[in-house]
């Protein structure tokens, strides 16, 4: 990963976003070109205003002025011509170039393994993909490019005015070394202010994404005043931030000035002795010249330190954003089978799997250990036990949402790895407990946005699992908006929806995960037979607290700390007398069910 230094900029970082620009090279290429014309026009007014002083008005040519009047007035539509169609160019190239970042990012991060999330906030990644990537496109729009105007416009006024009168020019550029100590000051101190301010803003997104996606637990637990206290104090930080930098321009803009003003009184000083002492060395077309250069001068010096510091401001943001696209977390897809058909039969030989992914494993950090079972196509297992026994980790890794560390996973006596990863994870459909539906309609939830799923499809689908009925009664039936995370629709119904998403993908092997813990029990039987439709003909590993939805399936397997400590039939394991016994005992006895 790149990292931003105190050196004006980083090379590699800026060769880096610039492979952003390739696509755009015309557009680039005609911003610096008008960034070239606008520098080489900025002296050309003053120029003819001292010209026309001296030579036509206090000549009295009337003629005279009013032909360079209008050529004047010629050059400042050009420039204000030029000056819009550089501006339009420079932010079209910087909205385009973060275009394309912006999309890369996305899909990297879409990519990237769960191991990621589970230690980066959300929020952080928002910050990424949202404001970091806006200051990538200052970089264009009023940094790199309008940085290199400046300096260009600078060696032309400069060069102009030495042609003019070099002696009155060391005059005037007498300060210039107290500026370029001031300009270098401000950008060391500025430069560690924004840091600081885009370190703050992340924060504050983290801090903002994750208290109103859980506003409900705030709320139950009276929380408010404690953590409104918190949210004061990550904003009393970022507006402290703001102010640190708005301090320093402050201070700085003002020694530009009277640096500015230096100059000017040295030029008035020097040229009026001159004009006093010896009148045809300088002409006061010249002094009115210079009195204009020297504000053209020193504005966009005053402009490079705000722009450096625009640059910089987009270089710690370069340097966020590729430490995201350098993240190595995603999963290798090295496979490229993608046979026609999955039958669905999965071995799980002698697996040992950690969530600890990056580094050697000790024996005790293994959620599974020695995990060996076989599902036939078509078949049903169940996995039960205890909270943290390892039912979820053994769904993870058949997705190969983690990677195992020994053994191995096969579907169709052919390893995991060697199918192509989004052919393998289309042929597996989950159903989690705790469903996620985007503010989306119900149709665009069920397919995903997916356009070889048809309405007529999902329709039937909806049938299969009994929900056909329930979505035809909401406003716009299909095309009803859910609002985030399903908020308008009740457990029991999402749980349905996340059916018939699974049933239109027509997958291989369905995996159910606590799909029935989080409603009610007449909820539960009405989607039993749902349940049952999803999983006719289809290889099926459930996970169910409930022990009643298990008790048909073809075989169960316990487990224990990450072990398999029995399996059979509902019917063996009892027989047991074992773990499977205690954990139906705890559950049929307490409610008053007769056991089998």
């Amino acid at each position: 990963m790149s990292k931003v230094t105190g050196d004006a900029f980083n090379v590699n970082l800026l060769q880096r976003v610039f492979t952003y620009v390739k696509p755009y090279k015309r557009i680039f290429v005609w911003s610096v070109a008008l960034t070239l014309i606008l520098a080489a026009l900025a002296p050309v007014r003053p120029f003819l205003v001292g010209y026309t002083l001296d030579q036509y008005i206090l000549k009295a040519d009337y003629n005279g002025l009013i032909k360079m009047s209008i050529l004047a007035l010629v050059l400042l539509l050009l420039q204000t011509v030029f000056q819009y169609l550089h501006t339009l160019l420079t932010n079209t190239l910087g909205q385009s170039v973060i275009r394309d970042l912006r999309i890369n990012v996305f899909n990297h991060i879409s990519r990237l393994r769960l191991k990621y999330f589970d230690r980066t906030p959300i929020g952080q990644l928002i910050t990424r993909t949202v404001s970091d990537l806006e200051t990538i496109a200052d970089i264009f729009s009023e940094g790199l490019i309008a940085m290199i105007g400046d300096m260009l416009q600078v060696i032309v006024i400069v060069g102009v005015m030495i042609y003019i009168d070099w002696e009155l020019t060391l005059v005037v550029l007498l300060p210039m070394p107290l500026l370029i100590i001031a300009t270098r000051i401000f950008q060391r101190a500025i430069k560690k202010a924004f840091q600081e301010v885009r370190a703050e803003v992340s924060n504050l997104n983290t801090f903002l994404q994750e208290h109103i996606s859980g506003i409900a637990i705030i709320q139950y637990f009276a929380r408010e005043k404690q953590e409104y206290k918190k949210f004061e104090e990550i904003n009393t930080r970022y507006r402290d931030a703001n102010i640190r930098s708005n301090w320093y321009y402050s201070i700085f803009f003002p020694v530009v000035e009277l640096i500015s003003a230096m100059s000017l009184g040295l030029l008035i000083w020097y040229g009026s002795k001159n004009v006093l002492l010896k009148p045809l060395d300088v002409e006061p077309g010249v002094i009115t010249a210079f009195i204009m250069y020297i504000n053209m001068l020193f504005r966009p010096i005053r402009e490079l330190a705000d722009k450096f510091n625009t640059l910089q401001m987009g270089m710690v943001g370069a340097d966020r954003i590729f430490s995201v696209l350098d993240t190595q977390e995603t999963t290798a897809n090295e496979g490229t089978l993608k046979p026609v058909h999955l039958n669905g039969h999965i071995q799980f030989n002698n697996v040992w799997f950690s969530y600890n992914q990056d580094t050697e494993v000790a024996e005790d950090e293994y959620a599974l250990r020695n995990i060996t079972f076989e599902v036939k196509a078509g078949q049903t297992v169940a996995l039960v036990g205890a909270t943290g026994a390892g039912k979820s980790s053994t769904i993870n890794i058949l997705n190969r949402f983690y990677e195992i560390q020994k053994g191995a996973v096969t579907i169709d006596d052919v390893d995991i790895k060697q199918y192509e990863l989004g052919y393998l994870r289309s042929k597996i459909a989950t159903v989690l407990q705790d469903v996620f539906l985007f503010s989306d309609t119900i149709f665009n939830n069920i397919t995903l946005n997916n356009p070889d799923i048809s309405l007529e499809e999902v329709i039937q689908a909806a049938k299969k699992v009994g929900a056909h009925e329930f979505i035809e009664r909401l406003p716009g039936a299909y095309h009803y908006n859910v609002m985030e995370r399903g908020a308008t629709l009740s457990a029991g119904q999402a749980q349905l929806i996340s059916f018939i998403r699974a049933l239109v993908y027509k997958p291989a092997i369905l995996v159910l995960d606590e799909a029935t813990s989080s409603v009610d029990t007449e909820t539960e039987l009405m989607i039993q037979h749902a349940i049952e439709n999803l999983m006719h003909g289809r290889t099926s590993i459930v996970i169910a607290h409930r022990l009643s939805t298990i008790q048909k399936a073809d075989q169960i397997i316990v487990l224990d700390k990450g072990e398999i400590k029995e399996k059979g039939t509902h019917q063996e394991l009892l027989k047991l007398n074992g773990y499977y016994k205690k954990l139906y005992e705890l559950q049929f006895s307490s409610v008053g069910i007769a056991k089998d």
